[in-house]
């Protein structure tokens, strides 16, 4: 079975028993408080980490945040907390 097919089937289980796709597709949550605080969710490691941008890895590619001072708070292995001046979210 093609690893696209298998997402597929994984997303029609999901939505036929309603459950939350960020669990059974593994796919990266973002919760955003205001724009000065932001956990991500089921990521992948940090690739970048400087004070105007970090770039973290996900399953569905890099996710990029630019601001000015931010920082990491309450790195886990499962989430990251993104606090600071939160100006653009990118997915690439």
């Amino acid at each position: 079975m093609g690893r696209k097919k298998l997402e597929n089937m994984k997303s029609t289980v999901s939505d036929f028993f309603e459950l939350p796709k960020d669990i059974t597709l593994n796919l990266p949550k973002i919760i955003m408080i205001g724009s000065n605080q932001m956990l991500v969710e089921n990521h992948k490691g940090v690739i970048e980490y400087i004070p105007q941008r970090i770039r973290v890895n996900s399953s569905i590619g890099v996710i990029r945040v630019q601001g000015k001072e931010m920082e990491l708070r309450n790195i886990a292995a499962d989430d990251i907390m993104i606090t600071g001046d939160i100006k653009m979210i990118e997915f690439i």
